[in-house]
């Protein structure tokens, strides 16, 4: 005969198995340098998702190259939800049906809740001067970029090095040039953005290290502040944040209105709060105005003023004998 105490136990069990089956977890599929940003998000969500409905939920994290994510998530990997940095790691995954064909008029904004742009973290006190980019093509810098082959944060890298020529009424032919000279003064190639982050500030190499504008939080909460100076180029590219639901996860899994309510909450006024707390910039004209003095004014272009689109800046530049692999030697 069982004991009271076997009973009880017995019963928390079976209300902790409850309990465990009654709670969603998702899987949000993302990029690098985003994994602080979507931990607050994913605790706020949860606290909003209880409230508003009475459901516990949970929601995973998945974090690396934002192409080696689309590549894995393509191979398998069972994301409810992708955020990535470049809207052609979506297509790509929508090219093989995982996400539907219309993703992006699925969310408003091009189903991009958030933007962001490229800037230079220096090392404390700005030692060689770096102001803009032509100074990044002076000898003597060392410049740390992610591969534009395996992260969105290296192709936005990439396009703003050769949009800044333009905007500036260069030719394609002298932003080639340009850029061609900035990858001479690049060490090693970064895997992803936080890998980058890494090789500036663990292993010490480089002078300047080209990132998105969030990383400056993530850097002064994880190596503390004063490590790094944020500068800000004259001209920089409009960066874009897609969203997407992964339709085969989804559909298997019947988690299409948690997933909704998920990506929703990051177009609410807490979403983009919680986005502008982690520099990265806003949509809603409300909460970009609170921060204003977060987000520096720069001469912004986007993707479309220079390439058409990211799909064939993808084509032209960044498939295999495309310009990348023509202007960068491997060291």
């Amino acid at each position: 005969m069982k004991t009271k105490l076997q009973l009880s136990l017995a019963a928390l069990a079976l209300a902790a198995s409850s309990w465990a089956s009654a709670q969603t977890t998702l899987l949000n599929v993302s990029y690098d340098v985003a994994r602080e940003f979507y931990k607050d998000i994913n605790v706020a969500f949860a606290a909003h998702y209880k409230k508003s409905t009475g459901k516990d939920i949970k929601v995973d994290q998945s974090h690396a190259g934002s192409s080696a994510q689309a590549r894995a998530v393509a191979d398998g990997l069972e994301a409810d939800v992708v955020t990535f940095n470049t809207t052609t790691d979506v297509q790509f995954l929508a090219d093989k049906g995982v996400v539907a064909a219309d993703w992006a008029k699925r969310f408003p904004n091009g189903a991009s809740p958030t933007t962001s742009t490229m800037l230079f973290l220096v090392r404390n006190g700005n030692p060689k001067n770096i102001k803009d980019w032509d100074d990044l093509i002076k000898p003597g810098v060392q410049v740390i970029v992610v591969n534009p082959k395996t992260g969105g944060n290296g192709r936005m890298a990439y396009l703003a090095a050769w949009g800044y020529v333009r905007s500036k009424g260069g030719t394609d032919e002298q932003a080639a040039e340009f850029v061609g000279k900035l990858y001479k003064n690049v060490p090693v190639l970064a895997r992803g953005g936080r890998d980058a982050t890494g090789v500036f500030l663990q292993r010490n190499i480089g002078d300047v290290l080209v990132t998105f504008e969030s990383e400056v939080v993530s850097v002064d909460k994880e190596f503390g502040a004063g490590k790094v100076d944020a500068v800000h180029p004259s001209a920089s590219i409009v960066a874009e944040n897609p969203v997407a639901i992964v339709e085969r996860t989804v559909a298997k899994k019947g988690t299409a209105a948690e997933v909704k309510a998920y990506l929703d909450f990051l177009y609410s006024p807490e979403g983009q709060e919680i986005a502008a707390k982690h520099n990265i910039r806003p949509r809603n004209e409300a909460v970009l105005k609170k921060y204003a003095t977060a987000f520096k004014p720069i001469k912004f272009f986007t993707v479309q003023d220079y390439f058409g689109s990211l799909g064939e800046a993808q084509k032209v530049h960044f498939n295999d004998g495309g310009k990348f692999d023509q202007l960068y030697t491997v060291k």
